[in-house]
């Protein structure tokens, strides 16, 4: 049976408080509702403490003193989680947003980031140096989610997952101890960050592989959601015959508003969402079959990189209800190309919308074994989601997101994305990672032998 916080002395709480310089929050205090919202709405989980370390120090005390209490111990970097696996019920918190820096260097284009930095920060730092760092598609996702499960975003064709420009990272283990993890230094633990999500540890600290992004040509092209099959069927043939410069995910989703132009609001449509890295001319040329295809809305055209990593944030700020599920894709056959006719005209909100990001290109040159994340062979990562800000619409959202995904998930690759997973159960931990999970689960038991990191898509320690 674990220790609750509450059952806790009270001296012992203020002995660990003075061993901070980063405050601890307590249920009683003024500020604890607050502190424990995060992305999703949906979650409602109260912790028992919070420690909001400020530095490496904090965090070493609160993995000592979580670990020494026996208590349940969650960790928070970014909290955009869909399964609000950054909070646990009544366990300690070890939260990292005071952990922030972006340091960059021009030498290597490399870019050392705090383990509480938001993509946002990153790409805010970057920018002006004419680089980036490929990642997701929402600037307030945090760094070190994104990343340790794998990071599928805009840039994914050209440079490849998030976890595929990591060089290294600083990370406090369950005993307390501190290490460096790169391609020389405890490279079964470097291994296993890529793509096993925060079971090994704390990352307080990431340096990455930039690279020369400026300027992208991008925004969505938008159809009738009747033409979803018919959409589908092409861009399967031409995005994965497209070169590495072009990434385009799809989606079906319904027009919530602005800035979107009036005649769309309300209705449903199949779109493609665009991220070019190269020059307007050769963009014009490489779109022009998508413009053959008579998009009722069309608008695209050349940007800042953080232009196109902020496109969404408006639409989808923290605190919305949201149910997420997800499956990879090697194919948009005729049935599935069906299924998402039917869901896409169905869409119960005008937020819930699915996508389908393609892991084409330099995303799938990097072997299924080279890291944890082993569908390289699938050609889709798909996420289904539903959301809305009613609480009262929690159910109507949850349901089409399931009842979609049941009829999706026979034709899938068995296995998902763990970034984009729920709290799902063991069964589907171990699908998303296929044959590399016994050897994350060996690595488990040699860096957490008592899995003190569990709140996550836990991976149990193979003795």
């Amino acid at each position: 049976m674990k220790n609750l916080v509450k059952n806790l002395e009270p001296e012992l709480i203020e002995a660990f408080a003075s061993q901070l310089r980063g405050e601890i929050i307590k249920p009683t205090d003024t500020n604890y509702d607050d502190t424990r919202k995060i992305y999703n709405g949906m979650i409602n989980k109260h912790p028992g403490l919070f420690v909001m370390c400020v530095d490496v120090a904090d965090v070493i005390a609160a993995v000592n003193f979580g670990r020494d209490n026996n208590l349940l111990v969650a960790v928070r970097g970014g909290g955009h989680n869909g399964g609000g696996l950054g909070l646990c019920n009544d366990g300690l918190v070890i939260d990292l947003s005071g952990l922030k820096f972006v340091r960059v260097d021009t030498s290597n284009n490399t870019v050392r980031v705090g383990g509480g930095n938001l993509w946002g920060e990153v790409d805010h730092a970057t920018h002006p140096f004419g680089l980036a760092v490929p990642a997701g598609i929402i600037s307030s996702t945090g760094v070190g989610g994104l990343t340790l499960g794998g990071g599928v975003g805009h840039l994914s064709r050209k440079y490849g997952l998030t976890i595929d420009n990591l060089l290294e990272a600083d990370m406090i283990l369950a005993d307390g101890s501190v290490v460096t993890v790169n391609a020389n230094q405890n490279t079964d633990l470097f291994w296993a960050i890529r793509g096993g999500g925060g079971n090994f540890g704390i990352v307080t600290s990431f340096k990455f592989q930039a690279h020369p992004v400026k300027t992208v040509i991008g925004g969505p092209t938008l159809w009738p959601i009747e033409q979803t099959e018919e959409i589908m069927a092409w861009y399967h043939e031409f995005i994965n015959n497209a070169p590495d410069e072009l990434n385009g995910f799809i989606a079906t989703m319904v027009i919530p508003g602005a800035p979107f132009p009036d005649f769309l609001h309300g209705n449903p449509y199949c779109g493609i969402v665009w991220c070019f890295t190269g020059s307007q001319k050769e963009f014009d040329e490489l779109i022009q079959p998508a413009m053959g295809l008579n998009p009722v809305f069309a608008h695209v055209g050349e940007m800042p990189y953080p232009a196109i990593q902020t496109l969404f944030d408006g639409l989808l700020p923290p605190g919305l209800q949201w149910y997420w599920r997800a499956d990879f894709f090697k194919e948009l056959g005729s049935k599935v190309r069906a299924a998402h006719l039917k869901f896409g005209a169905q869409i119960p909100t005008p937020l819930s919308q699915m996508h389908l990001y393609p892991i084409s290109g330099a995303a799938s040159r990097v072997g299924s074994t080279d890291t944890p994340w082993a569908y390289r062979d699938a050609k889709y990562a798909g996420v289904i989601v539903g959301v809305d800000p009613d609480p009262d619409n929690a159910g109507k959202i949850t349901n089409w997101c399931k009842d979609y995904w049941e009829a999706l998930h026979p034709y899938s690759s068995g296995g998902a994305y763990s970034n984009f997973m729920m709290d799902e159960g063991q069964e589907r931990v171990q699908a998303s990672y296929k044959s590399n999970y016994q050897r994350l689960a060996k690595i488990k038991a040699k860096y957490d032998p008592n899995n003190l990191f569990k709140v996550n898509q836990n991976i149990k320690p193979n003795h």
